[in-house]
């Protein structure tokens, strides 16, 4: 009985010990965290991935900076006609995407224009969406 109760909880203690041996620090596991955010969460393509004239992703400029396809129904004198590129991150150090994820708060203390949202991510998720960012770098 004893062996059977073991061959049974095999797995689920394989599945545990993978999972508790997974560091936050490993980096394949911090962009494949990232990249759930930025893609499920944030949903971050809707507004910096061009779409083709039928309103589709374009997949080859993912993240690379957009028009916004639409825009407020009223007058909105700080609204960004435009999403810029994010892919690779290319105006932010690490250090400074991470704190505009946590704080809302650019290097020059500006703050995001709408539609962009001032993001409170705590630091592990900030950190997982800028590692995932910024290895999409071209």
């Amino acid at each position: 009985m004893k062996n059977l109760l073991k061959l049974l909880l095999a797995p689920a203690m394989l599945l545990t010990t993978v999972a508790l041996s997974a560091q936050p620090d490993d980096r394949a596991g911090l962009v494949a965290r990232g990249r759930y955010l930025v893609e499920n969460v944030g949903m971050c393509a809707d507004c910096h991935t061009p779409r083709n004239e039928r309103g589709e992703f374009i997949a080859a400029q993912s993240l690379m900076g957009a028009p916004l396809g639409f825009a407020p129904s009223f007058p909105m004198p700080a609204w960004a006609p435009v999403a810029p590129p994010i892919a690779g991150l290319p105006t932010l150090t690490e250090e400074q995407a991470v704190r505009f994820l946590r704080e809302g708060a650019r290097p020059d203390g500006s703050r995001p224009r709408p539609p962009m949202p001032e993001f409170r991510f705590n630091e592990a998720d900030a950190t997982a969406v800028v590692a995932y960012l910024k290895s999409l770098a071209r």
